[in-house]
């Protein structure tokens, strides 16, 4: 018995769905999570609120999707940095210069999606506040490993205190971050990062 062609369902989407989902990134790197409403991304997209709901889910699902998107494409450089570099110094000054280099690029939002997409989030957006908060101490966490290793390899002096060298790091992105957001260019954050090195420990006798 031969068995019969099924017919799919529905009507058949009418848009790209990654490219709708691009322009979601977009408009809540810009604006933030909760600032950006269903009707804000509807009118971003392309598509109608049903047709957002059918392919997306709800708009905390689309941001989950957009938060992933956006690590992977925009956002993974600090862990590439630390994977790819010999030492944690190392990791961390490249970390630094990309991160000028991507917060100020022409073609995109400025700034960083997971630091400035839970700004001025209240009570009702509190999950998304807390995974994106999760995502800024992930990054945290993998650089104080990198300098915990510097340190038992005796690239870093002994007392060195990790948690509180990676909290610096860290710090000082977010404020690129935000300094991008505010306009600063390129350079001026480039100067700022190498700056923020000076600070780098080293052991005794050896150039920094």
């Amino acid at each position: 018995m031969v068995a019969k062609e099924t017919k799919q369902r529905g009507r058949p989407r009418s848009f790209d769905r990654d490219t709708a989902l691009e322009k979601a990134i977009r408009s809540f790197w810009e604006h933030g999570y909760e600032s950006t409403s269903i009707a804000d991304l509807t009118r971003e997209m392309g598509i109608s609120a049903p047709s957002l709901y059918a392919a997306f889910g709800d708009k905390r699902a689309l941001f989950d999707e957009a938060i992933g998107v956006y690590v992977q494409l925009y956002g993974g450089f600090i862990s590439r940095a630390l994977a790819e570099e010999p030492t944690a110094r190392r990791g961390v000054e490249r970390a630094l210069r990309e991160a000028a280099a991507e917060y100020t690029a022409p073609d995109r939002p400025r700034g960083c999606m997971v630091i400035s997409a839970a700004l001025n989030t209240g009570p009702s957006s509190a999950e998304v506040a807390a995974s994106l908060r999760e995502k800024r101490q992930a990054n945290a966490r993998e650089i104080a490993q990198a300098i915990r290793a510097d340190i038992a390899a005796g690239r870093l002096p002994a007392d060195t205190d990790a948690r509180a060298l990676a909290e610096y790091v860290s710090t000082i992105i977010a404020g690129m971050s935000q300094s991008a957001r505010d306009g600063t260019d390129r350079a001026t954050l480039e100067a700022v990062a190498e700056l923020a090195m000076h600070a780098w420990p080293s052991r005794t006798g050896e150039r920094v």
